[in-house]
């Protein structure tokens, strides 16, 4: 028996119920796990429905049970299931840690004498027996014949079973009497909520079993094995078919918790145009992509779903892998390629606000097979699809979607909750092109041919790539992270993204999961610096703009929030969202970002930073008013904010969910804010607070006597403590100290000791009050590249540079982290602080 011999229905039902955040798989023992003998003794499970349930409860977020009307010892005898699988004897009544109603000295008496009743029945009757239970009598009649068996039941039931305190159990060639209350139903109830099971599964083949499958509700499956009424959805023949289904259920339950189809995220590559972005997996398929905003929901979010989250996927009809997958050089357009078949994303710039646009073009002479299974809301919304000659028409979502398809024959398919539509379409006759516009219902053709707007697309990154002053050091890898950095900007707003997804794990499997599609003040802040330092200032300005609309949102500077929506609100509360199994089983999938409630007082130093830079770049550009009023308002703002709060404990760069400590790196930043304003004053003609100087000097002092530590020779993370933080490297990365201080050297070869490990950098080792663990930075690496610099130690600055540029993907992108172990790529994907690391790294390099 395969699972393919199962009802097409119950396959469904099952891989549906496969995909809820907390399972609970139960199933009686007799008739069920165990095929029906003569001889109770020898009912010995099917091999293959142990390996399966055993399997199944040792899955994550899985939960495994038998509810059997045997005695819990003897099912424990009977079944050989391990610990791991919840048993429940006594039709429910008996757990492990004892029966769920207490048996009393009255009850042990009936007990008992319905021992003694049956017994003497048993005498009477040819081919009953009596089985003693701990709670219960359970009286036989499978092998009597069928008159007598017929005859003893109904002296039981005229007998015993109509003395006061007896619970009557019927079921298949036997009756039991019990002196405390059986329920399948409740037991099943009670493991539910212990475990906080977000759907159930339940197989039974007695009549015993239809409490259980009477409390069945929702998502829940009740499968019936056997003839006979019954209350169950969905029925099977024989225990056989049990095996079947649990080993199916096994499968895609495995599957979706693992995301079995992840690709590595080093190989994720990512389309923007200046509104949004989108990514690719390397063979084509557009794995992430939000609507109306980069952090909006998602339309489709295999990346973090599999196939059921929603996916867009072109792949040659002839089975094969890709070839190669590149940018078009200085471009954000991204070309895959097979023999014979090549796939050709952008996201066009013609799309009015509002909108969220994806054109695919296909091309070579090879078939191609196009699914396209648009699934909003995480996943979580339900959509129907209606062809036309035109393309599709997507319902059933808050907003229209569209894919303008002219030619292409769609078949819609359903899998009993979704639809997909898939078709075959042969480019041999000329290119097939598919525009997917989210935001409007308008099937029509564009104004413009594609061919126009792809060259509109590509100039608009081509020319912006062309004007920048890069490094002769790596100049591919360097314009892609400087395009990259561009693609993260969200030019409606002027906010910056840290990075284009959520939830990608620090650690697979783990749960250091989270939403990083905001602008943080400190990131974006870093990334505008960045493209300064190659001359383009426009992002900066823009970002400048938007902070000083978040700061009329506030009574003062020193009430900024870390992070804020691309629109400069608030941030949603932080949330989960349970139907997602996340990247590669790495659960849970959030949304929002809990950080935006932290304190991070470093936050005013980037900006400062930030306006430095732009001065002084705009004055080597010939620009009048290099310095503008509003930026110089924006410097005094963030100058008052650390004065206010400087001298207060933080949450630091890290965002670390514990209490909060005094960071160095916050310290120091306050310093920066202080010490940048101070020069532009000097530099710019502007007027300086009188106090200014003194407070710069006051916070040095203190980071200079509380942040070092003689024991560990190091400065270290936070005043308080031993352990060290790559980011404290600011200390001379920022000028507060000269890196000539013996200190300065003593704390790098401190960090290189303790937090490098082959190519990377690990921003701390302490404990964060989080489980499990997290990879390398490469901000962090870059930062140790910096500060060999200024050392003086050159070679290792190269060899660990050179070991940074080796860890971008295929396409030059780099994600937040690295496991120097596995030796594959960790975080969300692809990040600013990493292009921005890398970019600055080889400036100093060249």
């Amino acid at each position: 028996m395969s699972a393919q011999d199962l009802p097409i229905e119950l396959r469904r039902a099952l891989a549906a119920v496969a995909r809820t955040p907390r399972l609970l798989v139960a199933s009686d023992y007799d008739g069920t796990m165990a095929p029906i003998v003569s001889d109770p003794e020898k009912a010995f499970p099917l091999a293959e429905s142990v390996l399966a349930l055993r399997a199944l409860a040792g899955l994550s977020a899985t939960t495994a049970a038998v509810i059997s009307g045997r005695a819990l010892k003897d099912l424990a005898a009977l079944s050989r299931l391990p610990s791991e699988v919840h048993l429940v004897g006594s039709h429910g009544s008996e757990f492990d840690i004892g029966f769920v109603h207490a048996i009393d000295a009255d009850a042990k008496t009936l007990l008992a004498d319905i021992t003694e009743e049956l017994r003497g029945l048993a005498t009477r009757f040819a081919g009953t027996s009596v089985e003693i239970k701990p709670a219960s009598v359970a009286f036989h009649v499978r092998n009597a014949k069928a008159d007598e068996a017929a005859k003893a039941l109904d002296a039981v039931r005229a007998g015993a079973a109509t003395w006061q305190g007896v619970d009557v159990t019927e079921g298949k060639s036997v009756i039991e009497l019990a002196v405390v209350v059986t329920d399948k139903g409740h037991a099943l109830d009670i493991i539910r909520h212990q475990e906080a099971a977000t759907a159930a599964v339940f197989i039974g083949d007695d009549v015993t079993d239809e409490k259980a499958f009477r409390r069945l509700q929702g998502p829940d499956i009740g499968i019936k094995v056997g003839p006979g009424d019954s209350e169950a959805e969905y029925r099977v023949a024989t225990t056989e078919d049990v095996a079947a289904a649990l080993a199916f259920l096994l499968e895609e339950r495995r599957t979706w918790l693992s995301g079995a189809d992840a690709a590595p995220i080093e190989r994720l590559t990512m389309l923007a145009n200046p509104r949004t972005v989108a990514l690719v997996t390397p063979d084509a398929s557009v794995t992430w992509m939000c609507h109306p905003e980069p952090d909006s929901a998602s339309v489709f979010a295999h990346l973090l779903g599999g196939t059921a989250a929603g996916h867009f996927t072109v792949a040659p009809e002839r089975s094969s892998l890709p070839l190669s997958q590149r940018y078009i050089d200085g471009t954000m357009t991204v070309q895959t390629r097979w023999a014979s078949l090549a796939v050709t994303d952008y996201l066009p710039h013609d799309a009015e606000p509002g909108r969220t646009d994806l054109t695919r073009v296909i091309s070579g002479t090879a078939p191609a097979v196009v699914t396209f299974a648009p699934r909003p809301e995480f996943g979580q919304g339900q959509v129907q699809l209606e062809a036309e000659d035109e393309g599709i028409r997507v319902f059933g979502t808050n907003e229209p979607i569209i894919l303008r398809s002219p030619g292409v024959r769609w078949t819609v398919e359903s899998d009993g909750h979704q639809q997909t539509a898939r078709a075959v379409v042969d480019p041999s006759g000329g290119d097939v092109v598919l525009e997917l516009r989210c935001g409007t219902e308008d099937l029509g053709p564009s104004v413009r041919t594609e061919s126009e707007r792809r060259e509109e697309s590509e100039s608009y990154w081509r020319d912006w790539a062309n004007s920048l002053n890069l490094p002769a050091l790596k100049p591919d890898l360097i314009k892609r992270s400087a395009l990259t950095l561009r693609g993260l900007v969200h030019a409606d707003s002027g906010a910056i993204m840290a990075a284009a997804t959520t939830s990608l794990p620090e650690e697979v499997g783990g749960v250091r999961n989270w939403d990083y599609r905001y602008c943080w003040l400190r990131d974006a802040a870093l990334t505008a610096s960045a493209l300064v330092s190659v001359g383009s200032t426009a992002e900066a300005e823009n970002y400048l703009d938007w902070v000083h609309d978040v700061l009329e949102t506030l009574p003062g500077p020193e009430r900024l929030h870390p992070l804020y929506t691309l629109a400069g609100t608030g941030l949603p509360p932080e949330a989960v969202i349970d139907s997602l199994p996340g990247y590669a089983g790495s659960r849970p999938v959030r949304i929002g970002n809990a950080a935006n409630q932290q304190v991070q007082l470093d936050v005013f130093g980037p900006i400062v930073e930030l306006i430095s830079d732009l001065a002084h770049t705009r004055r080597a550009q010939g620009v009048s008013e290099a310095l503008s009023d509003r930026d110089w308002e924006l410097v005094c703002a963030m100058v008052e904010a650390v004065e206010r709060r400087w001298f207060e404990p933080d949450h630091g760069i890290w965002e670390i969910r514990d209490n909060p400590r005094h960071h160095v790196y916050s310290k120091v930043m306050g310093w920066v804010s202080v010490d940048r304003a101070l020069k532009l004053a000097e530099e710019f003609g502007r007027p300086a607070q009188s106090g200014w100087s003194d407070l710069r000097d006051e916070i040095a002092a203190e980071v200079r006597e509380k942040g070092w530590n003689e024991e560990v020779r190091s400065y270290t993370a936070a005043y308080d403590g031993t352990d060290l933080d790559a980011a404290t490297l600011f200390i001379g990365l920022s000028g507060l100290i000269d890196p000539t201080d013996e200190r300065f050297a003593a704390t790098v070869v401190a960090t290189e000791a303790e937090l490098r490990s082959g190519s990377t950098v690990y921003r701390y080792h302490h404990d964060d009050g989080l489980p499990g663990a997290e990879g390398g930075f490469h901000l962090c690496a870059a930062w140790l590249v910096e500060a060999y610099l200024l050392i003086g130690a050159r070679s290792q600055a190269e060899a660990l540079f050179a070991q940074l540029v080796d860890a971008a993907g295929p396409t030059g992108l780099l994600s937040e982290e690295y496991d120097p172990v596995a030796e594959r790529s960790l975080g969300n994907h692809p990040q600013a602080y990493s292009h921005l690391g890398l970019l600055r790294c080889a400036q100093l390099l060249a």
